[in-house]
C-alpha cells in the first residue's frame, strides 16, 4: 500500500489544561430554550464531561436563509462551555440541507434504483456528488472556520456525521456521470474495463465510458454483473470520502493547527463504507457504536474496539457515539441492563480509545430520536443512568491521573483479518448460498479464540497482519495477488496461518481463481476443494450439517476437498452422516508444512461454538500456546502499557451471566458490578462486572 496515513493529531485541551480522557457527548442546545442551557452546564461539571459534538445538525439555525448566517447563538453556547471548563467539537452541519436549499436546488436529492427521489422529512437526503450541493456546503465550512478560527474552546472539527447511514447509493444522473469519471481513472480504457467487469457474458460488452449506468433496477429477481457492481460499492465509498475531504480541506486550510475527523460507523456488521480506506483520511479516527442485545453483547463490543484500533494504526481513538441505554431504530429497543453502562465504557478504553461520548446529553422531547436514550433522559438527573453517567466520569478522571492516556494497547500473538470488499463480493444474489458472507467467520473466531482465552487483534486486510506470531483468514473471499504474495512470504518465513472457506475465491475484480479452491493460496495450505457443498435450505431430505470426527457439527457451507498434498497431515474429517451425502472421511480440517510455516485449513463453518471445541486440537498442532488453566474463557482480560515506564493496566470483563473470580496483576484502580478481597490481590466479578487494576511490567 502506498497511501500514507495524514499526520496522527488529536484534539489538545484549551491551554492552560492538562491532557484528558476526552468525555461528554452530543449537544443539542438549539433543541431547547436558554434556561435549560444553564442547567446543562451544571450537570455537565457534576458529572466530568470535557468535551461536547456541537452543531450536528443545525444547518437551518446557521443559516436561516442562503448566505446569511447567525452565530450568535452558538457564539454564546461556546462561551458558556468554555466557562464550564467543557472544549467543543464542532460540526460543519452539512449532514442535513436546510428546506430553502432542497426547495431552491431539489436537483441535490439523491435516487433510488428506480429513479424515485429520497424528499426531504428526514436527514441525509443530499447526493455526495452534486457539485449544487458541495459549493453550498463548502460555503458554510469556510463560514465556521473563519468565525471560529481563533476560539480556544473549538479543540476539533466534526466534519459531517456518519457518512453515507442513508445516502450510501445514489442512481442519479450525477452518480452516473461521476461512476463514469471513476471508471475511466481506474481502468484507462474501455477494454480494460471490460476485462475486469467480465462483459463477454450476457453480451455486456461496452465501447465508451458513457455507455456505464449505475447499477439500476434490472428487474426482480434478475441478477446484476457482479464486478459491476462491487465496483459501484467501492465508487460510493469513494464518493463520499471525496465530499468529506472536501469539507475537511476548506476547513484545514482556514484553522490548520485544528485536528479534524468524522464518525465511522464501525461495529462488526456494519459494511457502509471501507472505513479502513477512509482511516487514511482522519487526523484521529472516531467512531459511533451501538451495542449489540443479547449474549453477544460484550464480545461484539471488544472485536469491533479492536477492529477499531486496526484502522486507527494503533494511535488512540475517541468513542464519538454510544448509548446509555436503549436507542430508537431496532424492531425491539432493548435497555442495557444494570453495570453495562461503565462496563461498554470501559471495553472501549481498554482497545484503545482515549475518549468516551454517547449520544446525546439530554435526551430529545421531540422528532425521530426522542426514544433514544440520553446522559439525560427524559425522567431527569435523579436516575441510575445519571448516576452512572457521574460515577464513569470519576472513573475516567482516576485513569487519567493513574496515567492510562500514556499507555498504549498491547498488541496480541494473533491477528484475525477483516476485509470490507470481500464482504461487498459475498453479498452478491447470485453465491453458493445467500447465508454465508464475510463478516460472519471473522467475529466467530474472534469469540471462539475468546473462549480458549486468547484474546485477538482484529486487523484490516490493509494492515500488519503478517507482523503477528499466528494469523486467521476468515472467509477472506477476496484476495488478490498482493495479498495472496503476502500470505506465501508469511508462511514461507515461519509464519503460523489459519485459512478458512470462502478465502481466495476471487481476485479484486470478483473473477474466481481457476484450479480448485482456495485458487490463489493451494499450494500454501496444501489441499484443493473442488466444489462447495451448502447446507440447510430446508428442503425435505437435504443436507442440514456435517458431522466431524471430533464431534464438532458444520452447518450453512463446506469444502468438498478431494485432494491433499504429501506434506499436509488431516486432522479431522466428516463423519456419522448419511453416505448420501458423499462427505464421510473427506478432509474437514488440515495442517500443511509450507517453507519454514504452517498452514491450517478449516474447510467448513463451524460458528464460535463448534470453533472452540477444535481449537486446542488445532493449535497444539500448529504450536499456538493456549492458556493452561480451565475458565481463562470466562474473562476477557485487556491491557493497555507504557512501553517507557512498564505500566500496565490489565481491564477484567466478566464474559458470563454467573460470578467470576480474576487473579488480579497489580493494584485495583476502578471497579464496577465486582468485589475485590482484602489482600487486592483477587476479585469476584459479577455479570456485567470489571475491574481495571495497574501494576508493572518487568
Amino acid at each position: 500500500m502506498t497511501e500514507q496515513h495524514r499526520k496522527f493529531k488529536w484534539p489538545q485541551p484549551v491551554k492552560g489544561d492538562r491532557p484528558r480522557i476526552w468525555f461528554g457527548g452530543d449537544y443539542n442546545p438549539d433543541q431547547w430554550p436558554e434556561d435549560v442551557w444553564e442547567k446543562d452546564m451544571a450537570y455537565m461539571v457534576k458529572a466530568g464531561v470535557n468535551i461536547v459534538s456541537l452543531a450536528i445538525f443545525s444547518w437551518a439555525k446557521l443559516e436561516p436563509e442562503e448566505g446569511v448566517f447567525d452565530f450568535a447563538w452558538l457564539d454564546k453556547v461556546i462561551d458558556m462551555l468554555g466557562s464550564s471548563g467543557v472544549a467543543v467539537d464542532l460540526a460543519t452541519s452539512t449532514a442535513s440541507p436546510p428546506m430553502w436549499l432542497t426547495q431552491a436546488h431539489p436537483e441535490v436529492l439523491w435516487q433510488d434504483e428506480r429513479g424515485d427521489v429520497c424528499w426531504p422529512g428526514a436527514r441525509q437526503h443530499w447526493k455526495p456528488t452534486s457539485p449544487v450541493y458541495r459549493e453550498y456546503a463548502l460555503t458554510l465550512c469556510r463560514a465556521l472556520a473563519t468565525h471560529y478560527k481563533d476560539d480556544p474552546t473549538v479543540v476539533a472539527w466534526h466534519v459531517g456525521n456518519e457518512y453515507g447511514c442513508h445516502n450510501r447509493f445514489d442512481y442519479s444522473d450525477d452518480a452516473k456521470n461521476a461512476f463514469q469519471l471513476w471508471c475511466k481513472e481506474r481502468y484507462g480504457t474501455i477494454e480494460n474495463l471490460n476485462k475486469a467487469w467480465g462483459t463477454a457474458f450476457w453480451s455486456q460488452e461496452l465501447n465508451d465510458f458513457t455507455q456505464i449506468i449505475p447499477p439500476r433496477f434490472i428487474g426482480k429477481g434478475n441478477f446484476t454483473n457482479p464486478s459491476r457492481l462491487l465496483d459501484f460499492k467501492r465508487f460510493s465509498s469513494d464518493a463520499l470520502k471525496s465530499f468529506y475531504e472536501a469539507e475537511r480541506d476548506a476547513l484545514a486550510e482556514i484553522t490548520p493547527d485544528k485536528p479534524l475527523s468524522t464518525n465511522f460507523m464501525i461495529s462488526a456488521g456494519n459494511m457502509t463504507l471501507d472505513y479502513d480506506d477512509w482511516g487514511y483520511q482522519v487526523d484521529f479516527v472516531s467512531n459511533d457504536h451501538y451495542f449489540t442485545p443479547g449474549e453477544a453483547h460484550l464480545d461484539e463490543l471488544a472485536y469491533s474496539g479492536s477492529l477499531i484500533s486496526g484502522v486507527a494504526r494503533r494511535h488512540p481513538w475517541l468513542l464519538m457515539e454510544q448509548s446509555t441505554g436503549a436507542v430508537n431504530w431496532r424492531t425491539i429497543n432493548e435497555r442495557k441492563e444494570p453495570g453495562q453502562l461503565i462496563r461498554d465504557s470501559l471495553v472501549h478504553l481498554g482497545m484503545g480509545a482515549d475518549g468516551i461520548c454517547f449520544f446525546q446529553w439530554r435526551q430529545s422531547q421531540a422528532g425521530a430520536e426522542k426514544f433514544h436514550s440520553a446522559m439525560i433522559s427524559h425522567a431527569g438527573t435523579d436516575t441510575e443512568v445519571f448516576r452512572d453517567t457521574c460515577e464513569l466520569g470519576q472513573d475516567l478522571r482516576a485513569l487519567t491521573e493513574e496515567g492510562l492516556l500514556d499507555a498504549g494497547v498491547v498488541k496480541s500473538p494473533v491477528a484475525v483479518v477483516f476485509d470490507y470488499q470481500s464482504q461487498w463480493a459475498t453479498e452478491h444474489s447470485a453465491t453458493p448460498s445467500q447465508n454465508v458472507h464475510h463478516w460472519t467467520e471473522p467475529l466467530d473466531w474472534f469469540r471462539a479464540l475468546a473462549d480458549v482465552g486468547v484474546r485477538a487483534d482484529v486487523v484490516p486486510v490493509r494492515g500488519d497482519w503478517d507482523t503477528y506470531e499466528a494469523v486467521v483468514l476468515p472467509s477472506l473471499y477476496i484476495l488478490d495477488a498482493d495479498n495472496s504474495r503476502r500470505v506465501r512470504d508469511y508462511v514461507a518465513a515461519g509464519g503460523k496461518i489459519i485459512v478458512t472457506y470462502y478465502t481466495g475465491i476471487s481476485d479484486q475484480n470478483d473473477h474466481i481463481w481457476l484450479g480448485g479452491y482456495p485458487g490463489s493460496i493451494r499450494d500454501v495450505v496444501g489441499v484443493r476443494s473442488e466444489e462447495f457443498v451448502p447446507m440447510g435450505d430446508g428442503k425435505d431430505g437435504a443436507l442440514d450439517h456435517l458431522t466431524l470426527s471430533n464431534g464438532a457439527r458444520a452447518h450453512d457451507i463446506a469444502d468438498y476437498i478431494t485432494s491433499v498434498e504429501d506434506t499436509t497431515r488431516v486432522l479431522v474429517t466428516y463423519s456419522g452422516d448419511d453416505p448420501w451425502s458423499g462427505m464421510i472421511g473427506v478432509p474437514a480440517i488440515t495442517v500443511n508444512a509450507f517453507g519454514k510455516g504452517q498452514a491450517a485449513y478449516v474447510g467448513c463453518r463451524l460458528g464460535r461454538e463448534n470453533l472452540a471445541l477444535s481449537l486446542p486440537e488445532l493449535c497444539k498442532a500448529m504450536g499456538i500456546a493456549l492458556p493452561d488453566s480451565a475458565g481463562s474463557g470466562n474473562l476477557l482480560r485487556l491491557e493497555r502499557l507504557n512501553q517507557e515506564t512498564g505500566q500496565a493496566f490489565a481491564f477484567y470483563f466478566n464474559r458470563t451471566r454467573d460470578k467470576v473470580a480474576a487473579q488480579l496483576e497489580g493494584v485495583p484502580i476502578i471497579w464496577s458490578h465486582a468485589e475485590v478481597d482484602a489482600s487486592k490481590e483477587t476479585a469476584i466479578l459479577e455479570p456485567n462486572g470489571v475491574v481495571v487494576s495497574k501494576g508493572t511490567r518487568k
